[in-house]
């Protein structure tokens, strides 16, 4: 498969998706406390998705059982909702993919429940922040690991670590596209990026080592330290100027 480069209006429409999986983030934030368990939110999820005329892109891609991703302190990624109840200091990141009028759109966000500590806090700020520097390198003309470089150098100045094993990538029309997004690289390295391009950005974002386990179920993937992990995502649009953030 190729490199997409979308049209305005496939841009149009990877937005419409990007905007309820946006939205359905937002939704879970305001009801995310002690004592949910990840399966409400997945329930919840899917209701929400449903009623604005989506369907959710992970259940069943590739064999994955729910809408979302609910990955809990040490988990990274890919965490399954079950009946694990959420306790206060914990944090938890939610990914969630969307398919709407026959394109994706894909974002993630690490959410704190109730109050965390000072370090749990500093690594959901850089999290973010290093998604936001790696986002102002996907301009038209620069480098892919340019994105990549900005996130590494970012994250790794405040102590903390980027995964190597997992990637953002390419969304539109499909869940997972070309091209494979590091979070680490050299700059002036990687394919050169053109206008209408739709990138995935996710930093995956480690307290401790940058190792990861997968847990026996095949997907739950863990810091090999058990230390906390953070992620965020959105989902953009390579211009020639200021990138367009379609999961704001």
């Amino acid at each position: 498969m190729g490199i997409y480069l979308y049209s305005a209006e496939q841009i149009d429409l990877i937005h419409r998706a990007c905007r309820l999986a946006a939205d359905t983030l937002s939704a879970l934030e305001a009801i995310i406390s002690e004592g949910v368990s990840t399966f409400e939110l997945d329930k919840i999820a899917c209701e929400f998705i449903a009623a604005r005329n989506g369907k959710p892109a992970f259940l069943g891609y590739r064999g994955y059982p729910a809408a979302l991703c609910t990955s809990i302190n040490e988990v990274v990624v890919h965490g399954i909702p079950n009946g694990t109840t959420l306790k206060e200091g914990q944090i938890v990141s939610i990914d969630v993919g969307v398919r709407k009028n026959g394109y994706y759109g894909d974002g993630a966000r690490t959410f704190p429940v109730g109050r965390i500590s000072e370090e749990k806090q500093r690594l959901l700020r850089v999290t973010e922040e290093s998604l936001y520097k790696g986002i102002e390198k996907a301009v038209a003309g620069n480098h892919l690991h340019d994105v990549s470089f900005a996130v590494q150098k970012y994250v790794e100045a405040h102590g903390f670590s980027v995964v190597r094993d997992l990637v953002g990538h390419g969304v539109g029309r499909s869940l997972h596209e070309e091209p494979a997004i590091p979070n680490y690289g050299e700059p002036g390295t990687g394919i050169k990026l053109k206008e209408g391009m739709v990138l995935a950005i996710e930093p995956m974002v480690n307290a401790g080592t940058y190792k990861v386990e997968v847990d026996a179920d095949g997907w739950t993937v863990r810091t090999a330290d058990k230390k906390p992990s953070a992620h965020f995502e959105h989902t953009v649009v390579v211009r020639k100027g200021e990138p367009e953030i379609l999961t704001r």
